[in-house]
């Protein structure tokens, strides 16, 4: 068995602990293990070697969200019942991969989730898929042909309430940027309570009928724009990487970006490694839109404090993390209060030292997991008087302070030089609020640096320079 290279030296900027050997010693062998297993179960043949020796990266997260239950909730919060119908979930893995799992996430369900049929198929933005091909010529990418996923050996699995389950390892090969779909056949009548809100893509349920290994866009007439159930996606690399996990609220969840096209600012971060040839960095976006550092909601799910763990240090070779949070927190206690369902209840009025204390546990956390952590500036938000006085303590306390291992200045990026309070209006998406596809990709520059900076520490790519400050 070969060694494994160790990683680069930390550049000079970095002042956090790096990641734990013993993470990697650990982890080494399971690929192997996994792969035997996945082998064994979808071809009933041992096999003598496997070609993987690097542990499982995530290469993909939609960040569960509870979805408001009740009558007096609002038909546009909830999403749609299925039976005896397959939803068609297409997403973007970030990494490539010969192996994937899929997760499932039953979280807040309060009745067990029963999946008939499960599988995977490279697929097109009409819904449909592709039925595979073989390479053509030295340079012809092939498209692997759709494969039923399976748990604990079996084609279907019921998922206890509150709980989550992995696929069996399914030797598939995944290739970074390009779309695959995720098939589940829901057999019983099924009221939706997981999902990640604000997909950015459109999403597929069929008529009738088990389709999960229907070719056919047309066999999926109705769309929606959430994720349901499928959280996360990690795939087996050929050689070392790690995940860089960015999450936040809407802006970095991507609100108001062109729908389908890969256009929040950590899929573009994502979009320009591959360009520059760097393959084993995942930038995994575990934004929500609506977030919150400090309050609970029951339409955008729980603080940034709760979830932190299993949203970001828990993914499978997390190297390191971009935290981008806090406009909400200010915002929110000025929104109109509702009667039944308010989304932004509690209305917690916030101050400069309550969002430093939360930001500081999110850095000593992520350092306690061996991750480096780095926090982004509050983008404009065009807030009035006391509220942007706040964000603009709360920038300068993030400029300046030294829990994390570096800051990316997104609010100088966006700003009016004119009007710092708001975004200049090229980089602004309309509402004030959430930056453009312009404005995401002006993020994405300023955090690109780090990302080409974690990528060589792995001997993917050159130093880069030192990050924003």
């Amino acid at each position: 068995m070969p060694r494994l290279p160790q990683p680069a030296a930390a550049p000079p900027w970095t002042r956090g602990p790096a990641q734990p050997a013993r993470r990697w010693l650990v982890l080494r062998w399971l690929p192997c293990l996994s792969c035997l297993l996945a082998a064994w179960l979808s071809l009933g043949l041992p096999r003598l070697a496997c070609a993987h020796e690097w542990p499982w990266v995530s290469a993909w997260e939609a960040a569960p969200q509870s979805i408001p239950q009740g009558p007096r909730v609002p038909a546009f919060r909830k999403a749609p019942a299925l039976r005896d119908q397959t939803m068609r979930l297409v997403l973007v893995p970030e990494l490539s991969g010969s192996s994937l799992r899929v997760r499932i996430s039953n979280r807040w369900g309060d009745q067990p989730l029963r999946i008939g049929a499960a599988g995977v198929a490279a697929a097109s933005a009409d819904g449909s898929i592709e039925p595979g091909r073989a390479p053509h010529g030295a340079q012809g990418a092939g498209v692997p042909a759709p494969a039923a996923l399976r748990f604990a050996g079996k084609p279907q699995v019921v998922i206890a309430p509150h709980a989550e389950r992995w696929s069996d390892p399914l030797p598939w090969p995944v290739r970074a940027g390009r779309p695959l779909a995720i098939s589940l056949y829901l057999p019983q009548a099924t009221v939706p309570t997981t999902w990640h809100r604000w997909a950015g893509r459109v999403q597929f349920i069929s008529g009738p009928g088990n389709h999960v290994g229907d070719p056919r866009g047309a066999a999926f007439p109705r769309r929606i724009t959430s994720y349901l159930w499928v959280d996360r996606v990690d795939v087996l690399p050929s050689r070392p990487a790690a995940a860089l996990v960015a999450i936040g609220d809407s802006i970095t969840d991507g609100m108001r970006s062109t729908l389908n096209a890969q256009r929040s600012w950590p899929e573009q971060v994502g979009t320009l490694l591959r360009a520059r040839g760097v393959q084993d960095l995942a930038v995994v976006d575990a934004g929500i839109s609506g977030g919150r550092l400090l309050s609970d909601s029951a339409c955008w799910g729980p603080p940034l404090l709760q979830r932190f763990d299993r949203d970001a240090l828990s993914l499978a070779s997390a190297r390191a993390v971009v935290v981008l949070i806090g406009i909400n927190d200010i915002d929110f206690a000025h929104t109109p209060r509702l009667r039944g369902l308010d989304c932004d209840a509690p209305h917690l009025r916030v101050d400069a030292a309550m969002l430093e204390q939360g930001l500081a546990t999110l850095a000593r956390d992520a350092h306690a997991r061996g991750l480096r952590a780095y926090v982004g500036t509050l983008t404009p938000a065009h807030l009035a008087g006391a509220d942007e006085a706040l964000r603009g303590r709360l920038n300068a306390w993030i400029r300046s302070q030294r829990d994390f291992d570096g800051v990316l200045d997104f609010d100088a990026a966006l700003r009016d030089p004119q009007d710092p309070a708001r975004m200049l209006p090229r980089l602004d998406s309309g509402d004030h609020l959430h930056p453009s596809d312009a404005g995401y990709a002006a993020m994405a520059a300023v955090a690109l640096p780090l990302a080409l900076d974690e990528a060589a520490a792995l001997g993917s790519a050159a130093p880069a320079g030192a990050a924003a400050r």
